[in-house]
């Protein structure tokens, strides 16, 4: 066993791989980009280096860095994590070549399957089912186009190299198919520096299922069952679960061989995971299933089969790139219980997913336990960058049953409280809730289909909450009420405070009656008294007794009750008003990025909802609508410029 590994990543991947690492007596060595010099993982890790700018193409993209200071600082392996460098057949050769072993498969195996197409061709003489589709190297438009026509709508374009949902497309119909080509093309190479695709059948009705592999170096190979990643948005993982709900043991024995086969057909050594599409029947049930790709690496969602195997990947995989053997045989692994996870991402689901950046200034995580487990690599005070993935943390719970398993994810992300950024937390509750979910009718349309229940706009505050906000500001600032603006001595000290919430104003009426309040909020009236230490509020409202949490930040305040997070902007009336001086007509970014594409032109009248431009942020593209009926006047960047959050991209005028 090596006794220093070097991680080649950062974030909750690298704090995953540490925390075994220490278990098992091994040192390791973080590197790291500039963003990242104070972040959660450099501080566990034994040892980190800098690596270079923010940039991942400048840093955690830099293999002969990674390398050099693998030599330095004594390493032994490299472990690559997910992403960046880890199914990068050039960087596992150069680890090879220098006497560092790549702790993942060989380099000809990440070849093998880092091509969709080629992958597709090897699977297909190895018997493996496959999707209809177009996998082959000609690229030209009408030529793909005459694919998809021929296969039949719906169609998806994907990246060849493509992973983690970018570079897809779902086609409907032909007179689409080019926009919708060159999009994925562009996201492909700004991803991953590669525009070829293959175009495959969709199936409107599936379930996405995949197999977990292991093999080691003295031909051993297993699988640790499979995990359901059908829940998603835009072709990104949303809910992960395992086993997968309802699937019946023949249709699990026969993925496992396939996906043992795939890996074999390859001479696999390592953790992978063959991803499969699986019809869904029509009264629900799953039918047949097709090869889709081989990931070959360690998934994010891989703590799911760990809690129902009781087995520690990452230990896995230290010890097979070791030269040991498989830990365990087939027969010696079994399914325990249910476990689910949940991705908790820093981005807005009422704006299209837009990732969200900003600086954790609240963060209250659930307790953890032997059923309740997170993977994070943040901590209160951390920033969320716009460099990097926008995930905060990864909740995975455990339950004897399904059931059990989704009361406890529910309870958890009930209780998971984070101010700074915007979350899709609330989003994930209202999918664990959700009756065709809860009952186990997963499909990879569930979303969209039920996108008014799981999307619904913003509601307006409670009494209650606004009531529990004026509190909490008056008890932060006790001895201040005589001489603060507002109030005034009429028989008792009174004053007015204004939330503005979801782009409304919410007034609240507040009076100081000595050993206690009255407040009075969305035409209700609360005798109200209570205490504040520090963002934790106790309450008293009327005969009711409450526990809140009141995170503030500026003029930023965040109430976190009975499970709800209300987010809003106390209106200081000491404050002057911020006035943007180009009125409302100046539509701005949303947050750093670059102007890929511009679909409106000048003085032409457009109705709301219209696309006016493409910004790449994140390597995805974002497209920016028309906020009402009108007309561009003017766009302030061309296409290929850089540009900052809040900088005015256009000037458009509405009617």
């Amino acid at each position: 066993m090596f006794n220093k590994i070097l991680i080649a990543n950062r974030g909750e991947i690298a704090c995953r791989v540490i925390k075994t690492a220490r278990a098992l007596g091994i040192a390791t060595v973080a590197v790291h980009s500039d963003a990242d010099a104070d972040a959660r993982f450099v501080k566990l890790a034994d040892e980190a280096y800098r690596l270079g700018p923010a940039p991942a193409a400048d840093s955690y993209l830099r293999g002969d860095l990674i390398l050099d200071i693998a030599r330095r600082s004594g390493a032994q392996a490299i472990h690559p994590g997910y992403g960046f460098l880890s199914e990068n057949e050039d960087f596992a050769a150069a680890c090879e070549a220098a006497g560092i072993a790549f702790i993942g498969p060989p380099a000809s195996a990440i070849a093998a399957m880092g091509s969709k197409s080629a992958a597709k061709a090897l699977m297909e003489r190895a018997q493996v089912p496959l999707v209809p589709g177009y996998h082959g190297e000609r690229q030209e438009s009408d030529f793909l186009r005459g694919q998809a026509d021929a296969i039949g709508y719906p169609v998806l374009i994907k990246a060849s190299a493509g992973g983690g949902g970018k570079g897809m497309r779902i086609v409907e119909a032909s007179a689409d198919f080019e926009a919708a080509l060159a999009s994925c093309q562009r996201e492909a190479r700004a991803s991953f520096g590669n525009d070829k695709v293959l175009v495959e059948k969709y199936l409107p009705r599936s379930r996405h299922v995949e197999i977990q592999v292991f093999a080691d170096s003295h031909g051993q190979c297993v699988y640790l069952f499979e995990r359901d990643c059908s829940v998603q948005r835009r072709h990104q993982k949303v809910l992960e679960e395992a086993p997968a709900p309802d699937l019946p043991p023949a249709t699990r024995e026969a993925m496992g061989a396939a996906a043992c086969a795939a890996a074999r057909a390859v001479g696999y050594v390592g953790a992978g995971t063959v991803e499969f599409i699986m019809e869904v029947l029509a009264d629900g049930s799953p039918g047949r299933f097709f090869f889709m790709e081989m990931n070959t690496r360690l998934q994010v969602e891989h703590p799911v089969t760990e809690m129902i195997t009781g087995q520690d990947l990452v230990a896995w995989q230290l010890a097979v790139a070791s030269g040991q053997p498989l830990p365990l045989t087939q027969d010696q692994l079994s399914i325990s219980g249910h476990a689910i996870e949940a991705r908790i991402y820093a981005e807005d689901p009422d704006k299209g997913f837009l990732p969200a950046t900003g600086t954790l200034f609240h963060l209250r995580a659930p307790t953890e336990s032997a059923v309740v487990r997170i993977d994070t690599g943040v901590a209160a005070g951390d920033g969320i960058s716009p460099f990097y993935d926008p995930m905060i943390a990864k909740l995975i719970v455990w339950g004897e049953d399904r059931r059990q398993a989704l009361q406890r994810l529910d309870a958890a992300l009930a209780d998971y409280q984070v101010a700074g950024v915007t979350t899709n937390i609330p989003f994930l509750r209202r999918i664990v809730q959700h009756a065709s979910f809860a009952g186990g009718q997963v499909d990879t349309g569930l979303i969209a289909r039920h996108h008014d229940a799981l999307l619904p706009p913003p509601a307006a505050p409670e009494a209650e909450q606004l009531a529990l906000l004026a509190l909490a500001e008056a008890l932060a600032a006790p001895g201040a009420y005589p001489a603060s603006a507002g109030w005034r001595l009429n028989g008792a000290l009174s004053r007015s405070l204004v939330f503005h919430i979801a782009g409304h104003d919410y007034p609240v009426t507040l009076r100081h009656l000595g050993d206690g309040f009255e407040i009075a909020a969305a035409g209700r009236q609360f005798s109200a008294a209570g205490s504040l230490d520090g963002a934790s509020l106790r309450a008293r409202l009327d005969d009711k007794q409450l526990e809140a949490v009141v995170a503030r930040s500026g003029q930023q305040r965040v109430l976190f009750a009975a499970g709800q997070r209300l987010e809003a902007q106390w209106l200081d009336p000491l404050a002057v008003a911020a006035e943007d001086v180009h009125g409302e007509t100046h539509l701005k970014a949303p947050m750093p990025g670059r102007i890929v594409a511009l679909l409106a032109a000048t003085g032409v009248k457009l109705n709301k909802g219209e696309p006016l431009l493409i910004l790449e942020a994140m390597k995805m593209e974002h497209t920016i609508p028309a906020p009402a009926d009108g007309v561009v006047k003017a766009f302030y960047f061309g296409t290929g410029e850089q540009v900052n959050d809040g900088d005015e991209l256009v000037d458009f005028e509405a009617e």
